[in-house]
């Protein structure tokens, strides 16, 4: 693959992001020339009406394709010209891909999730599970936890009801819009969380403490800190956890095959990713 491979990252809040490092660090084992830049919301002082800009920005520089992240994940669908099978059926983008002059939307985050979840959690009793979190990342992760590691009952809350209510109505009879929180993990086996609570911005615990007990799992999709409040508390009362980085790692994975069309060293990935860096 001949000159340098240009991609980025669009979300709020990325600089401490390990994406980039895992994306360059792979490409140069690999021997590949590659650029990844980040275009940070809060840095650059714009919301999600800035996507059209960044996107047109992106594609007049030669990007090969770009990650999407929080809080843009749903925002970018309008823009894009295509979606692949597993973006429609989500409905959230991780991954654009800027090919021939069209804009195609994939989403690594599903199948990401449930690598990283079998990883460090292959043998939890997975028969109802509570979800936090209905945005862009918690549709890829509930549809993770139904089709991919075959959840049974998932429950799923969001602080907007509506979203909570739409994304449990898309996944089917497995998946239940939740009103009572406390009677959800009452009767759960383990708890995923999907909301931006615990990120070094926005600290802080997603559910009162009281809720977690023991026989609990708890999944963590944050991974700046990697170890947020929720798994600090969740430890601290013997339940088993993952942390955020199986699913950072397994999704930066899948965007880099996308971008270079190269089968990337997950291992050498992980790697990259616990060696805490980022620029």
């Amino acid at each position: 693959m001949a000159g340098t491979i240009l991609c980025g990252l669009i979300g709020a809040g990325i600089q401490g992001s390990r994406t980039p490092r895992m994306h360059e660090q792979e490409a140069a084992a690999q021997g590949l020339q590659y650029d990844y830049r980040k275009f940070d919301l809060d840095k650059l002082k714009v919301g999600v009406e800035a996507l059209p800009e960044l996107l047109t920005k992106a594609e007049r520089a030669g990007y090969t394709g770009l990650n999407i992240t929080y809080p843009c994940k749903q925002a970018v669908l309008p823009l894009l010209h295509d979606l692949s099978e597993e973006a429609r059926a989500i409905g959230a983008v991780n991954t654009v891909l800027l090919k021939h002059g069209k804009r195609i939307g994939y989403n690594t985050d599903c199948t990401g999730f449930a690598a990283g979840f079998r990883r460090t959690l292959a043998d939890v009793k997975i028969e109802r599970a509570v979800q936090l979190g209905a945005g862009g990342a918690g549709a890829a992760v509930a549809r993770a936890a139904i089709v991919e590691l075959g959840i049974k009952q998932l429950t799923i809350f969001d602080v907007d009801p509506a979203k909570s209510m739409q994304l449990a109505a898309k996944l089917g009879p497995q998946a239940t819009h939740g009103e009572n929180l406390s009677a959800a993990m009452a009767e759960a086996g383990g708890l995923i969380h999907c909301t931006p609570t615990g990120m070094a911005k926005l600290p802080g615990l997603p559910l009162p403490a009281t809720l977690l007990r023991t026989v609990h799992w708890v999944a963590e999709i944050v991974y700046v800190p990697l170890e947020t409040e929720l798994l600090r508390v969740a430890r601290s009362k013997g339940c088993r956890t993952a942390d955020g980085s199986g699913m950072a790692v397994f999704q930066a994975a899948g965007a880099f095959k996308l971008f270079t069309g190269l089968e990337p060293d997950v291992e050498r990935m992980f790697r990259h990713f616990e060696s805490g860096k980022t620029f």
